[in-house]
């Protein structure tokens, strides 16, 4: 059964949507990309630190794990520009939103684990294991609910309403 079309719809070619889904794309992943960048850097200086000696086998093995996902997530984020720039004016447009976006999704995922995991190893350090555990967990069933949940409640909503016969408008008395 086919979803009744959402009250937004545009009158636009295959190819302006393309452009706009692209550049909306492409501004979604540039705040994703701030926060990953500057998580990242959180990261690499932790290295560097007189305390980093002291971190336990756990600790220092959550802190690699965050890292790389950390890098991965950076490289999903820039890899549409790169896509876009190696297909650059050969007619693949479509193509490379399509790609882009699941390139975008799988890096949100990742991002998410990376929050989780620095998030646990900084309480880890700060508060204990227990507390260190407990704050990840937290902090991937918000990310979870916000970027997943909600989402899905939302998209529901709408097409509920879009489905709703529409009411006649009522007269005040």
């Amino acid at each position: 059964m086919a979803e009744p079309p959402l009250p937004e719809e545009r009158h636009e070619t295959p190819l302006q949507r393309a452009d706009r889904n692209f550049g909306e794309l492409l501004q979604e992943l540039r705040v994703a990309q701030t926060g990953v960048q500057i998580l990242f850097a959180f990261l690499l200086t932790l290295a560097f630190t007189p305390r980093f000696r002291s971190l336990d086998t756990v600790q220092r093995t959550t802190y690699v794990t965050t890292l790389l996902l950390a890098v991965v997530a950076a490289a999903l984020f820039m890899a549409p520009a790169a896509l876009h720039r190696s297909l650059f004016r050969q007619g693949a447009k479509s193509a490379i939103v399509r790609v882009s976006s699941v390139l975008a999704r799988i890096g949100m995922v990742v991002l998410v684990l990376a929050l989780t995991g620095s998030v646990l190893l900084a309480v880890d350090v700060a508060l204990g294991r227990a507390a260190g555990i407990a704050s990840g967990a937290a902090t991937l069933l918000v990310c979870v609910a916000l970027w997943g949940v909600l989402p899905r409640l939302v998209h529901r909503a709408v097409v509920r309403a879009a489905a709703a016969p529409k009411e006649a408008p009522r007269r005040e008395t």
